[in-house]
């Protein structure tokens, strides 16, 4: 008989027999060509919008353009996390990769903080210190990726299950009201001459965009360190799980997400007889999964009075 190499036996072990959990630890079948080719419109028109953001001297436009930046360098690091999340568990990396995607979500927020910090700055500096800026020039480019991050958006919304992409996501929607927001300047520039308009928009973008960047840092961070997950109310399975026939009592229960959207569960049961194990187990699988949504558990049962 053929002796198993140390890749054979790591996919036997991580195997899910006939009633076991049906969450594989990654994402076999998830496509990367929506984010393939929103990282190509983004970083093809980034291009574009930096030439003429410094050439125009706008820092509404300049500030679109940083965003479509960030935008492309997301999109290429949310990628790359999703190609790692798609490997199957090894012997090294048991619960598999997904949890690339929510580090790639969260990197991508704390960049974009820096963005917002930057243009913010520049623009305190620019109301101090008005600067010419060719605002017909502001409006051509500024429309022309406004068209390109809507489309950008569509595409992306077409991935609803991704933490990682709602990141990216909101990059470009971030980069859509910085284009529609440098629009506006431009056309208020050319027709009045006002200078203090461009950099008065950008504050405003900067801050509509921070809650929603402050949102994907918390949920990333929430799904990093092994939080709870939102939509689950763990003082209210310990309630149900205790109300079983033939539960004593429940200790060291710990509820996580193994990756978003698929919650697991380990504990301890105190039961009254070891013998009634089995259907106790089929109760508390049965229960969790219709009532909570979870079929990823593991349970150690302890007659009552062993500890």
């Amino acid at each position: 008989m053929p002796t198993k190499t140390q890749a054979e036996k790591s996919t036997h072990l991580h195997a899910h027999g006939q009633g076991d959990a049906v969450h594989q630890h990654y994402f076999e079948n998830r496509s990367q060509s929506i984010l393939a080719w929103a990282l190509i419109l983004t970083l093809g028109f980034a291009v574009v919008e930096v030439v003429f953001g410094f050439w125009s001297n706008s820092l509404a436009l300049i500030s679109d353009a940083g965003h479509m930046v960030t935008d492309a360098a997301a999109l290429g690091l949310a990628l790359l996390a999703q190609t790692i999340a798609k490997r199957p568990p090894t012997a090294k990396n048991s619960f598999g990769f997904g949890r690339a995607e929510a580090l790639a979500a969260f990197v991508n927020g704390i960049i974009m903080l820096g963005v917002i910090a930057w243009i913010s700055y520049e623009a305190v500096q620019r109301l101090a210190h008005p600067q010419a800026v060719q605002g017909g020039t502001v409006m051509l480019v500024a429309s022309i990726g406004l068209a390109i991050n809507i489309v950008v958006a569509w595409v992306l919304s077409h991935d609803k299950d991704s933490l990682n992409t709602k990141a990216a996501l909101i990059h470009v929607m971030g980069d859509l009201l910085g284009s529609l927001a440098a629009i506006i300047s431009g056309a208020v520039i050319y027709f009045s001459g006002w200078m203090q308009v461009d950099p008065i928009l950008s504050i405003f973008v900067s801050l509509l965009i921070l809650k929603s960047t402050f949102g994907v840092l918390a949920d990333s961070y929430h799904f990093l360190m092994e939080g709870v997950p939102q939509h689950i109310d763990y003082v209210k399975i310990g309630e149900d799980l205790e109300a079983i026939p033939g539960v004593l009592s429940v200790h060291d229960l710990h509820i996580w997400e193994m990756s978003p959207g698929h919650p697991a569960l380990i504990g301890h049961l105190e039961i009254n007889d070891i013998s009634a194990w089995p259907r106790i187990m089929e109760s508390v699988k049965s229960m969790l999964l219709v009532t909570h949504n979870i079929d990823h558990i593991t349970l150690q049962p302890e007659v009552g009075g062993e500890n």
